[in-house]
């Protein structure tokens, strides 16, 4: 009866859900792209009887990228079907994984679109990265006999009072979760309270640390480096996966370290591609000379690069002596600390981590990330920073001690779909 209920409701809302998704056309011209894949409809299908993982959006698939490329190695036999939910997850997939996955966008959580999407895709394993739960989902593939895993399970203690709030339909779908790979003890708490059986849950740490740096990458970032250097440019730090609110901040910050450094470069990477026009135009405002990285041009004498490219993020953060994580000068939650981490960068953000707390915690207790309060304490740790070598030096340290330290969660989640694979067959062609 709840999920009865909980259909309906969607049934009834999906008129401005469809009015949302126009909205947010208008701002971004690939929402309205691929429209049927929103409904279960799509060209192409993957073999039968393979494995679908489910990233919503750009972390979500930053994070699965090391488990797909491990999936692909060790079942080779089986296709690998990836959804993702918005236009930048999917560029992203697209970019990181390319035609070695089969893609799309996966439908609303409707029940007549779930039979269309799973009669094409006909997966022996489902697993969900961190908590991008919805009941028909979960339902179809129960009633399939499709194992659901949920990866690096996250569940914020906002997010549990959420699902808290409807209790009924959070406990039938929970119940419906076979295995569930938590982060941490206090994520797999606030599951089980919610209604999934303490049994199906295993502690396995963050798949993040196991972040991969290919030999491609390096590459890349070296190239990078290289090109910067030429041109005379230093400090460089990265400003990653910013929001509205914090461009000017950081411009500001910017601005008041080329007092001191006049050859220091920001790498501005807004973290919609939606807003990069804008962001552009508020570079300019605020006096700053500015080159897009799409034009392909150098960078020269500009003061900020604008990372207005899809999948370039990590290669520019290897390029980078100081990165800033955006999010969380505004109240958002913060974005993946991490990424910096793995090149072994110090790490700045703001105070609103409510999505990560845990890695911030981690990080600030090995020396790697400091977090400032506003635009005032951003330009004063970016100078020391600058100034101080053995200090970029100590914290970049720490920042890779602490991503070694805490590597190995990629492994138990793979052993997990490895044990999910040996309990199920490929699925019957009549149950479609």
């Amino acid at each position: 009866m709840p999920r009865r209920l909980y259909t309906l409701l969607f049934s009834l809302l999906l008129p401005l859900v469809l009015l949302r998704l126009g909205y947010r056309a208008l701002r971004a011209p690939a929402y309205a792209r691929r429209i049927g894949e929103r409904f279960g409809r799509f060209a192409g299908a993957p073999a039968p009887g393979g494995i679908w993982v489910h990233a919503v959006s750009v972390g979500e698939v930053v994070a699965a990228v090391p488990l797909v490329r491990q999936l692909l190695a060790r079942h080779p036999g089986l296709a690998v079907t990836v959804t993702t939910m918005t236009p930048t997850g999917s560029e992203r997939v697209q970019a990181m994984l390319g035609p070695r996955v089969f893609h799309v966008h996966a439908p609303y959580d409707l029940p007549g679109c779930w039979r269309r999407f799973l009669r094409r895709i006909q997966p022996r394993l489902l697993v969900v990265m961190e908590t991008e739960l919805w009941p028909n989902c979960i339902h179809a593939c129960h009633r399939r006999g499709v194992p659901v895993l949920l990866a690096n399970a996250r569940l914020s203690a906002r997010s549990a009072r959420g699902y808290g709030r409807v209790a009924p339909l959070t406990r039938q779908m929970l119940g419906q979760v076979n295995r569930v790979a938590a982060q941490t003890r206090e994520h797999g708490q606030r599951l089980v309270a919610l209604g999934l059986p303490a049994e199906r849950l295993q502690i396995t740490g963050s798949i993040k640390f196991d972040l991969e740096l290919s030999a491609e990458l390096r590459r890349r970032a070296a190239a990078l480096r290289r090109c910067w250097d030429g041109q005379g440019r230093w400090p460089i730090w990265i400003a990653a996966s910013t929001h509205e609110g914090e461009e000017a901040v950081l411009l500001e910050a910017h601005r008041r370290l080329r007092e001191r450094h006049p050859e220091a470069l920001l790498v501005l990477v807004p973290r919609h591609p939606e807003r990069f026009d804008r962001v552009a135009d508020l570079i300019a405002s605020m006096g700053l000379s500015r080159v897009r990285r799409s034009s392909g041009a150098l960078v020269g004498e500009a003061a900020v690069l604008l990372g207005d490219t899809m999948g370039e993020l990590l290669a520019l953060l290897g390029g980078g002596d100081m990165a800033f994580v955006g999010g969380s000068l505004i109240e958002r939650g913060g974005h993946n600390t991490l990424e910096p981490a793995a090149w072994a960068l110090p790490v700045l953000t703001g105070p609103s981590d409510y999505n990560f707390p845990e890695v911030s915690r981690l990080l600030q207790q090995a020396g790697a990330l400091q977090v400032v309060a506003d635009g005032d304490e951003l330009t004063k740790a970016l100078g020391q920073l600058a100034d101080d070598p053995e200090l970029r030096r100590r914290r970049g340290q720490a920042a890779a001690a602490a991503m070694a330290a805490n590597r190995g969660a990629l492994e138990k989640v793979l052993e997990m779909v490895d044990g999910a694979l040996a309990e199920t067959g490929p699925p019957a062609d009549q149950d479609w």
